[in-house]
Parts: C-alpha cells; structure tokens; sequence
C-alpha cells in the first residue's frame, strides 16, 4: 500500500527515522488497537495513536463525561459533559486525524464479550481503573494471543507493562503477564482509588503517552519491547526505573497447574 502525498506529509517526522520509516508507517495504518478506558490514561493514548496514524482504535468504556473528569481526561471537553466517554473521544481523535476509523464499544468488559472483542485487535493498550477488569483483560489477551500494554497512575506514580505471555523467554519459560505482577485481586478498599486518593492530572498525560509509545513500538517492531519489565514513574523525585518481572509456576493462568483454562472465571 503505497502511501499518498497527504499521508507522506502528515506522517513526515515519522518517516525521516530510520526505525519507522515507511514500512513501519504502512504498519500503522493497517494496525488495529483497543484502548480499554476512555479517561485519564486512555485519552493521551488515543489522541497519540491517532497521530501517529494507527488505522483503526477500538475504545470500550460504558461511562458518561463528568466534571471532575475534566482535569486529568483530556479528550473531552465542558461542552461533552454528559455524553458518553467513547463519543467524545472519538470527536477527539478525529480532530487530530479523520483518517482514523473509530470503533465504539459502549459497554463494559465482561465474561461474555471479552475474547470477541479483543480477538479483533492486533495490540490492546488497558487503562482501566479497577483491578477485575485489569485481570480480565490480561486473560483475554492471553487466550486471543494478543499483546498487552497496561498502564496505571496513583496520586503521583505511574506504571507501564507490556505482556506477551502466549510467548516464551530464551529459557523455554513462559513471558510474565500481570498476574505475575500482582497475585491476585487485592481486598476491596486496601488499595484506594484515584477519587479518594486523588492523582495530579499532567502524570495521566506522562503514563498514557509512554503507553502509547510503547503500543507503536509493538506494531512497528521498533526498539526494544517493554514485555517481560516493568516501568516505574515517580512524579515527585522526577525518576524511572525498570524493574524485571518474573514468571510464577504458581500462577494460575500460565503456571505449571494453570487452573484459569477460560474466562468463566471471571463470570458475575
């Protein structure tokens, strides 16, 4: 697919580097993303993958824009208050780039409709803000073989992973995935959420934007993949550091005794 006079002028900065060029530009464009989440991390995402001209973002989330969005959910607007997270950033994204098609999924992730959602996409970029869906999505990733880059923000911190767990290391062991990062779900209200632990807004807009990065990176082949690491953001010390994720033999979806051998697990 050779790529038009438009195509070659708006993506002219990323054609110049040698790690993209055009074949990692025509990958772009034909590459299909889920972005699960519409808020603080999944807006940055969106509005820089649809600059960088991925042909096709898929966006789940079932919420309607609110005020207190507003300071960290930057694809939407005063004037969206009210409608729903998927239309406004969908407006959002075409602003930026209406070449880009936009899938909306208005609905929560779930047992059900897991899989056949995230079985349509080549990489799926999780900013959710709850820990079931986190787990969900991570399992769906693995039985479609889809990789995975989750990201997550608290008050001033940030994370991004990138999982590739259907594949194996140079071990022969399977790569870790986020149950290796976190055991299991934790009690509810051990760990508080951004509404009653409150996050600075600009640190959404660092994370979802190293998530989107890391996203073209799988698509384009470019670098070095996150998988198997685990990056870490201290807003307030202005440091990262990397930290490598093992695998478990105890983990129950790719141990030694998986116990997790569909999504049913995940079921109301």
């Amino acid at each position: 697919m050779a790529l038009s006079d438009e195509q070659l002028e708006r993506y002219a900065r990323h054609i110049v580097l040698k790690e993209i060029g055009g074949p990692g530009q025509q990958k772009l464009l034909k590459a299909r993303v889920l972005i699960v989440g519409a808020g603080g991390l999944g807006s940055p995402c969106l509005i820089y993958l649809a600059a960088a001209g991925v042909g096709t973002i898929g966006i789940i989330d079932d919420d309607t824009v609110s005020l207190s969005n507003l300071q960290r959910q930057v694809a939407h607007g005063t004037q969206d208050l009210g409608r729903m997270k998927t239309e406004s950033a969908a407006d959002a994204a075409h602003r930026i780039n209406p070449d880009v098609k936009i899938v909306q999924h208005q609905e929560r992730l779930n047992a059900e409709n897991a899989l056949g959602i995230v079985s349509q996409y080549d990489v799926v970029a999780d900013g959710c803000d709850n820990f079931a869906t986190r787990f969900l999505v991570n399992d769906a990733c693995y039985f479609a073989r889809v990789p995975l880059v989750s990201a997550a923000v608290g008050q001033f911190e940030g994370q991004v992973a990138t999982f590739r767990a259907f594949e194996r290391d140079a071990e022969g062991k399977p790569m870790p995935n986020y149950r290796d990062f976190i055991g299991e779900t934790p009690a509810p209200g051990s760990v508080p959420t951004c509404e009653e632990a409150g996050v600075i807004g600009a640190l959404t807009g660092v994370v979802g934007s190293l998530q989107a990065l890391e996203v073209i990176k799988e698509i384009t082949g470019a670098g070095t993949s996150l998988a198997g690491k685990l990056l870490i953001y201290d807003a307030l010390d202005t440091r990262f550091r990397t930290v490598k994720l093992k695998w478990d033999p105890k983990n129950p979806l790719t141990g030694d005794k998986p116990t997790i051998t569909d999504l049913s697990a995940h079921a109301a």
